[in-house]
């Protein structure tokens, strides 16, 4: 294990599987310790359990991340289990797809509530921890940099047809990032997103396999899968843990001076 986050503590929302799970283990074999969070204890407690064999250590905080008081309560349980809160990653989500003419007022309220106002209460219950903290610290001739890291998505950045209540999300959580970045940039932490393309989750593999969020079918037609693949230039989609590298680079030492940026993760698409 390596130490680029040695004594580092990390909440990762949407943390038991896929993107969020290989996040929160990458974090593990650096020294880091993490705060797993999931709807899906079972799958949360797993993450755990890897990382404990890792030789690293974590703790599981199950819930529904749109619910008003998680962000207070999910912090809480960080403080009180590690003392502190040094990275902050805001993955949770999942999407609900239709042309505009066919969207309901539910389907875009829960892309907002789910990827744009959770991530704002996370980041507001985060203050005391990391924006507050870092000013004291600065008081006392301390220079330690807390990261934020926020999952926007290519559809955030280009528009995506059938997807105007998702796009519409990551693009907020794009203006949230660069508005974060800048308020809190003197206290030392960086807040920056990913914006992903085609990677390899339940989100993204064919929708004939009948994967579901919730009970809300998840996935992308197989044909227009096909055409995605197409269009990128190394004509594969990316895995999970490449995703994770990426976060991992925004939320680790060797980002200190990268702030307020959107990294496109995507294989040139």
């Amino acid at each position: 294990m390596s130490s680029l986050l040695e004594n580092q503590v990390a909440i990762i929302t949407g943390s038991g599987r896929g993107i969020g799970r290989e996040v929160a283990l990458l974090f593990a074999e650096h020294g880091g310790r993490v705060v797993v969070s999931d709807k899906d204890e079972a799958a949360a407690s797993e993450v755990v359990n890897a990382i404990y064999e890792l030789g690293g250590q974590a703790t599981a905080y199950c819930g529904d991340v749109t619910a008003r008081d998680f962000g207070e309560n999910i912090v809480k349980k960080c403080i009180g289990e590690f003392g502190r809160l040094d990275i902050l990653v805001n993955n949770a989500g999942y999407t609900s797809d239709a042309l505009v003419h066919k969207m309901t007022d539910e389907q875009f309220q829960a892309m907002l509530d789910i990827h744009l106002i959770t991530p704002f209460r996370l980041i507001r219950a985060a203050a005391p921890y990391m924006r507050d903290a870092g000013k004291k610290e600065l008081e006392q001739g301390i220079v330690h940099h807390r990261k934020i890291v926020n999952v926007s998505s290519g559809a955030g950045v280009n528009g995506n047809v059938g997807q105007a209540n998702y796009a519409s999300a990551k693009a907020g959580v794009i203006g949230l990032t660069k508005t974060i970045g800048k308020e809190w940039a003197p206290y030392n932490i960086n807040t920056n997103a990913v914006a992903y393309g085609v990677i390899d989750t339940r989100l993204t593999r064919p929708k004939e396999n009948g994967e579901t969020v919730d009970g809300v079918a998840v996935g992308i037609p197989s044909k227009v899968r096909d055409m995605f693949i197409q269009k990128i230039p190394q004509k594969r989609v990316g895995s999970a843990r490449e995703a994770a590298e990426a976060i991992f680079y925004l939320a680790s030492p060797l980002s200190n001076y990268v702030n307020c940026q959107v990294l496109e993760v995507n294989g040139g698409l």
